[in-house]
Order: C-alpha cells, then structure tokens, then sequence
C-alpha cells in the first residue's frame, strides 16, 4: 500500500527535476517567451511558456512509455521537422528585426493571439525531435523510464516533466515584466539583439540538415 503512492510520487519528483533540465538552456523558444513576456506580460508570456511545456512533456511521454514507432517517426522526418522549425525562426526573428517601433507593452491580449502564442511554441518545441534523444539519455541516467513501470508510473513521471517545465517557463513569464522596468530605455536594443539571436538559432537549425551529410 505503501509503494502505491509513494513510488509514483518519487517518479513526479524526479520528472520535475527532468523538466526544468530539459526547459532551463537557452534556445530559441526560452528566448522567444521572454520576448513575449517583456512586450505581452504575464499572461502572454504563461500562454508561450505553457506550449512549450506541452511539447516538451509530449516528447517525455515517448520517451518514458518506450514508443520506438512515434520516436522512430519523428526521428525518420527530422528534415523536414528542421527545415519548417528553422524557417519559421527566421521568419519571426527577420519581422521581430524590420519592425520600426519596437512593440510597447500590450497589456491585454485577445484569446486568439493568446491560442496563437501557445500554438508557435509548441510546433517549436516539437520541430526538435533530438528532444526525444535528451530524455531519453536522462531517463536511462536516472533509471527512469524503463520496460514495465505501468500506466501509473508513466503517468506520474510525465506529469512531473511538465510541472517542472511550467515552473521554469512560470519564471520567465514573471521575469519579463521585470526587466521591461529595467530596460526601458534599452528595448529597442534588447528587441534587435534577441531577434538576431533567434535568427542565428533557425539558420543553425536549417545548417545541421545538411551538416551530417558533409561529414562535418
């Protein structure tokens, strides 16, 4: 009775701990939701943060229930997973560059640019299948993961990789408004440098396709 809610909770814990290492680098999607948060607030930065927390527990679901057919499917299309991600980084990073004004902050936002945020990050997140390959080489480090731990144990680990992606991405959210106080002055220069940051992420994206056929 005991290991009936004992050892799942263990696995939460630990899925948590996966999550926020998954989530905690910097990429283009972390940068992405700090932007939105800096110029949408809270709101705007939660719905950002929260797809890419979907995405990144989806990714953890195939790697802890083992389903070498979806894994193999996306590993199988990561060309053209590479080519629409990259791409669509460029393009959000080349209009963030060309705007005139750098965006002021919006403090409210309709539900469909709300859907909309949540919706880019979490196609960006997916667009990644090498995310399946990191959890998969945490889980094994861990222990976690592994043939015939039932529904239950799966569950629990995948909600724990999603709380602490959210936790990580709740941050970001609250951490935008904060340093839109403290740069006011400097948005401008702070909106170019991250769209020529999340620019040079797609075109890296665009570069790996063709990277490993040179032999590089």
């Amino acid at each position: 009775m005991w290991d009936l809610w004992v050892h799942p909770l263990v696995l939460f814990l630990k899925g948590m701990v996966v999550g926020v290492t998954i989530a905690m680098p910097v990429g283009p999607v972390g940068l992405l939701c700090l932007q939105r948060a800096v110029t949408g607030g809270v709101r705007m930065g939660l719905a950002s943060g929260f797809g890419a927390a979907l995405g990144d527990s989806l990714y953890g679901l195939v790697a802890a229930m083992g389903l070498t057919v979806v894994s193999s499917f996306l590993t199988g299309h990561a060309f053209w997973l590479k080519l629409v991600g990259g791409g669509f980084l460029v393009g959000i990073g080349s209009r963030m560059y060309v705007e005139k004004e750098v965006p002021h902050f919006i403090p409210e936002q309709s539900s469909r640019h709300m859907a909309g945020s949540f919706m880019s990050t979490f196609f960006l997140t997916l667009a990644n299948p090498m995310t399946i390959l990191a959890f998969a080489v945490i889980f094994a480090g861990l222990g976690l993961g592994q043939p015939g731990g039932g529904l239950i144990h799966g569950i629990s680990l995948v909600l724990g990789v999603f709380c602490g992606s959210g936790l990580w991405w709740l941050a970001i959210a609250f951490g935008g408004p904060y340093l839109r106080d403290k740069l006011a002055h400097r948005l401008g220069t702070v909106h170019k440098i991250s769209a020529l940051v999340i620019i040079a992420f797609g075109l890296l994206a665009l570069a790996t396709i063709w990277l490993p056929k040179s032999g590089v």
